[in-house]
């Protein structure tokens, strides 16, 4: 509570703080353009020099801002930050933007500019004062001239033909990083869990013991699963992507995948919980077929008869098993 009351409305403070704050916001802006740029020279060059362009842009208005502080003010700028102004837009941290795809943090880019403008005509239009109400207006055009920049950049560094690279290589990785690990890890999950939750089922018509096994198998499934796919492969050379992001795309499915068919022996009645169960599998064998077809561009009868077959085999290993 003390850190609450100690942000001020934007509507107290004075010009000489409004200045500063600008100053400091086009100087984080710059930074985190930047950021986006190192985070895509090395796949997407073409998007990075735009970012870089952006960042310049932020810098030249920063500089015009100095200027007309030092010349009104001094020197000395206050030091205000958006954090300590109470409703002013806030910028999502870095880290939890540069980790999405390509088109993702463009879209983040473009929210940056559009807050950053209508914030100032909001304040703009609250303020009776003549000069702050004009100055309020002209850094809301300043924000829509980094628009309209941001559009000219893009038309100078990405064509038609360089966009649709761009977007087949961000597709390519978005299916080396998550697809593929996440579709291993649920057709282990879902498969390989069959026969030891069937088995336990038949064998001891328990449903809460059958849940618990599943349970255990599932998770335990998704651990193991997880780390061998962060271990196998750190990304350098294969260009699958980060060890982590792949780990843990495969260890949920994988835990997913098996819980599918568990969780329906939370019912007590074993025929019930059973045939609920079966219902189950059913969806999660086509679900993976589905998933080949669309991502994996495999066949989807083909995808369907490899799965369906497997999956039959180990539900009638499991179910025999529990009835012998």
């Amino acid at each position: 509570m003390r850190f609450l009351t100690q942000r001020r409305h934007f509507r107290d403070l004075d010009e000489r703080e409004i200045l500063a704050l600008a100053i400091s916001s086009e100087e984080d802006d710059a930074r985190i353009y930047r950021s986006y740029a190192e985070r895509l020279r090395a796949e997407f060059p073409d998007t990075a020099a735009i970012f870089d362009g952006m960042a310049a842009e932020e810098d030249e208005h920063r500089h015009r801002l100095i200027t007309l502080f030092e010349t009104r003010f001094g020197k000395v700028i206050p030091l205000i930050r958006r954090e300590h102004v109470a409703g002013y837009y806030a910028r999502r941290p870095v880290w939890l933007v540069e980790n999405l795809g390509i088109e993702r943090i463009r879209t983040e880019a473009e929210a940056m500019e559009r807050d950053a403008e209508h914030f100032y005509l909001a304040a703009a239009a609250r303020t009776t004062d003549p000069a702050t109400r004009a100055l309020l207006g002209d850094l809301a055009a300043a924000e829509a001239g980094h628009q309209r920049h941001a559009g000219e950049l893009t038309e100078a560094h990405l064509d038609a033909d360089t966009r649709d690279a761009e977007a087949r290589s961000a597709h390519r990785q978005f299916i080396l990083t998550w697809v593929q690990p996440g579709l291993a890890g649920l057709m282990d999950g879902s498969v390989s869990t069959l026969a030891p939750i069937f088995a336990t089922a038949f064998a001891t018509q328990n449903t809460w013991t059958t849940f618990l096994v599943g349970l255990a198998a599932s998770v335990g499934a998704g651990i193991s699963m997880g780390f061998t796919e962060a271990a196998s492969d750190d990304g350098e050379l294969s260009g699958r992507g980060s060890p982590m992001k792949r780990g843990l795309a495969a260890g949920v499915m994988t835990t997913l995948g098996g819980l599918g068919h568990a969780m329906p022996y939370l019912i007590p009645h074993f025929w019930t919980a059973t045939l609920t169960a079966f219902a189950i599998v059913f969806i999660e064998l086509w679900a993976i077929a589905w998933i080949q077809n669309r991502y994996m561009d495999t066949p989807f009868f083909r995808a369907a008869f490899q799965v369906v077959l497997g999956g039959a085999l180990v539900f009638a290993a499991g179910v025999l098993i529990g009835s012998g």
